[in-house]
């Protein structure tokens, strides 16, 4: 498998321009091009294998979103938010110098697509959102809470595997090989073994969601997916405590009225590596 390429992006940030890393399979010099954003915690990489099975019809382009990966970690941690992920989006958009893209999102990547998607004028024009929408399940925000931004360190990749393996059971079956290698990625040396990639800071925003709030924002969301005219397509792990059925359907009945696809045998999120997963997403970006 060849290793993508890693690309910087300066963006502003308050009175600071900080670097957003994004990586790049493919042509480089295809004008059609495909988007791919990760969730909370994890980092472009996780696209690794979808990218390989995609290049042969786009130039992929998968970012750290700030605070991840190879992206700069931001000094005030309340800049870790949606609407500045969405903005750090429209800046990368605008360095690859295409007037449209195809998105896929995963979980906070597609909460972002949703956030772009609705823009007036949006670049979007295809999008795939990855076991989210705008209403996020109380469950999964508290099982999320119990280990986001928790200190942590292994001595070696195959322990951090099985650690990381315990709290993404969701993702559904993987052979240990491609645990390992979505594993990889997630994990910088310390010195001592191996820390996990991203900003212990990326939890002060998250954990500060009341169920007040979280009903206000859900709101918000929903009037921002009702604004999406690209032809959407919603995946769903079966089991997710997520995205739930209901929101799922209220999402193929109002808004672009996307349609769904539901993996069997996966919760939160779909991974798309196995040939189910990227065969409906392929099959889905490649009809228009």
């Amino acid at each position: 498998m060849h290793e993508p390429r890693l690309h910087h992006v300066p963006v502003l940030r308050g009175r600071a321009v900080q670097r957003m890393a994004y990586w790049e399979w493919g042509d480089p010099a295809n004008p059609r091009v495909l988007v791919c954003v990760h969730g909370l915690s994890r980092q472009g990489r996780d696209f690794d294998a979808f990218a390989q099975a995609m290049k042969d019809q786009y130039r992929v382009v998968a970012p750290d979103v700030f605070g991840r990966g190879h992206s700069d970690w931001l000094p005030d941690p309340n800049g870790y938010q949606v609407p500045l992920y969405a903005a750090d989006m429209v800046a990368l958009i605008a360095r690859l110098n295409v007037p449209e893209v195809h998105w896929v999102g995963t979980s906070m990547g597609g909460i972002i697509g949703m956030v772009v998607a609705a823009l007036g004028h949006s670049p979007i024009t295809r999008l795939v959102l990855n076991d989210v929408g705008p209403a996020i399940e109380a469950d999964a925000v508290t099982r999320i809470g119990t280990y986001l931004g928790q200190p942590a360190h292994w001595e070696t990749e195959q322990e951090a595997a099985e650690a990381l393996w315990a709290i993404s059971k969701g993702f559904g079956p993987h052979t240990p090989e491609q645990w390992l290698a979505l594993t990889r990625p997630m994990l910088r040396p310390d010195g001592t073994g191996f820390k996990l990639h991203y900003d212990p800071s990326i939890a002060v925003a998250f954990k500060n969601l009341t169920p007040a709030n979280a009903k206000a924002g859900e709101a918000v969301m929903w009037a921002m997916y009702d604004q999406i005219t690209a032809p959407t397509l919603v995946l769903r792990g079966a089991d997710s405590d997520l995205l739930s059925p209901a929101s799922a359907r209220a999402m193929g009945e109002r808004g672009p009225r996307a349609e769904l696809r539901e993996f069997a045998g996966v919760g939160h999120a779909p991974m798309l590596t196995n040939d189910e997963q990227i065969g409906a997403v392929r099959t889905f970006l490649l009809s228009a």
